[in-house]
């Protein structure tokens, strides 16, 4: 199936866009705070800044519908930073790296009150999150990871799971060893933001408008944000636009775009069984650019890969929604990965951005001299940290010097990306070279020294690629 012809099945099952739109802005209006980007991080934040101080006036500003973008295409994956602990000391001193952590271990019980106060369902499951090794360059990852945990004081935080104990989740000839976080589930991510945007419409302090790109932002006492029919002045103005923030100029050089692509099979709950993969595992392989999997309620099978194309001076063009050779490598990964669904029909398949920065860890912060405000760099694990930058984002915009204020994602000085077209060149030069190499080793051969050497040069350069 060629990417592109129909909707994302998630935003088709969660019905999302059968709800009327919220009207686009018309006219010039003043509130308290301004958010521009109507996906998790933009409707998380809203509502945390109404939560706590209910008498603010907040607009949402959002160019297309909520959910039409990276919220309601990604995999739905559901978790914190103990997955990453094991790269996360490469960037963080371990206080820091423990500090968001159990920071992280806050978002899970959030959303699922969340949900529960809102009465809806969002298909939240706890599984875990399976990490698995196929190839012996992966088996380094996986160790690394354990070991990680040990040396922070937190073993029971991953554990090594042998050969056949990764069977007794989820059957693979392909998988050799794996770790297990606690710290993991799944949600359908379009009913999730469908909730968000349901429950912000409902609050009479937050005034969303839907089809209102703005076009530019004017920092000041007020800060003045201009759209095609409309004016908004706002004394603090939040930037959530996620991918889209990589052509906003002062984050273009913390920021790149990949591409993410998955492909969903019809219902196959016997071969889901016959996998042994019944606990709701979310699960992803060690790569650079890694294949992720999950499984529904009603037994299909989504798997994606991280490893589309960049893009270019923060344009969100049709290469991240309409790029057959991302579709034909995501199949072949769960054709390869899970060859008991060699004959699982893929009904779906779809793509989006996602905003990478230099170390793929989030930053949280204010420009300098301003009162605009901003999260990006997620690096494909948005769906929870969302939540946490929000509860971040609340407190600056609130001038408060609490926990959240204190995490390690605020104020983080990262290294510069090379400037356009250094940028996109150099990155689809690794991509192709780190890809190459990770095809060979699992097809157990040597990789081209070329590709070895050029997949290596990111890290020489204080620079982490990819999304694992």
């Amino acid at each position: 199936m060629k990417p592109g012809e129909v909707p994302p099945w998630w935003l088709t099952e969660a019905r999302l866009f059968d709800e009327p739109e919220a009207p686009a802005l018309t006219g010039d209006i003043e509130v308290d705070i301004a958010v521009i980007g109507g996906g998790y991080t933009g409707l998380w934040t809203a509502l945390a800044l109404r939560e706590r101080e209910p008498g603010l006036r907040i607009a949402v500003l959002e160019r297309a519908r909520c959910g039409e973008g990276p919220s309601g295409r990604n995999g739905g994956f559901l978790h914190g930073y103990w997955s990453a602990i094991g790269w996360l000391r490469e960037v963080l001193s371990d206080e820091q790296v423990l500090a968001l952590a159990r920071a992280g271990d806050r978002i899970m019980p959030a959303v699922q009150a969340f949900a529960e106060r809102q009465g809806e369902d969002i298909w939240l499951r706890r599984g875990g999150l399976l990490k698995v090794s196929t190839s012996p360059g992966q088996d380094e990852r996986i160790e690394a990871a354990v070991q990680a945990a040990r040396q922070l004081g937190v073993p029971e935080e991953a554990v090594a799971l042998s050969r056949d104990e990764l069977a007794e989740r989820c059957r693979s000839p392909r998988f050799r060893t794996g770790v297990l976080f606690r710290d993991g589930a799944t949600v359908q991510p379009a009913r999730l933001v469908g909730a968000l945007r349901r429950a912000v419409l409902a609050d009479d302090g937050i005034a969303l408008h839907e089809r209102t790109l703005v076009v530019r932002l004017r920092p000041g006492r007020p800060n003045v944000l201009e759209t095609p029919r409309g004016t908004v002045s706002a004394r603090e103005v939040v930037v959530a636009a996620n991918a889209a923030a990589t052509g906003w100029r002062p984050l273009a050089r913390r920021l790149t775009n990949f591409g993410s692509y998955v492909v969903l099979t019809e219902p196959v709950p016997d071969l889901v069984e016959e996998l042994r993969w019944t606990g709701g595992e979310a699960i992803t392989d060690a790569r650079m650019f890694l294949h992720y999997f999950r499984t529904t309620p009603d037994g299909r099978v989504l798997m994606g890969s991280g490893s589309g194309p960049i893009g270019l001076g923060g344009r969100l063009d049709d290469r991240f929604t309409h790029d057959v050779e991302s579709v034909a490598r995501a199949e072949s990964g769960l054709r390869s990965l899970l060859p008991a669904l060699a004959r699982a029909r893929v009904t779906h398949a779809w793509g989006g951005p996602i905003d990478v920065s230099a170390d793929r860890i989030p930053f949280v912060g204010t420009l300098p001299g301003t009162r605009v405000h901003y999260a990006a760099g997620f690096s494909g694990n948005g769906v929870g940290p969302s939540w946490l930058a929000a509860q971040t984002l609340a407190s600056l915009v609130t001038a408060r010097d609490d926990e959240w204020a204190m995490l390690p994602l605020v104020g983080r000085r990262t290294r510069p990306l090379p400037p356009e077209p250094i940028k996109r060149l150099g990155g689809g030069l690794v991509r192709a070279a780190a890809l190459a190499g990770e095809d060979a080793e699992e097809a157990g051969r040597q990789p081209p020294r070329m590709a070895a050497a050029i997949a290596a040069l990111p890290r020489l350069l204080g620079l982490r690629l990819g999304v694992r």
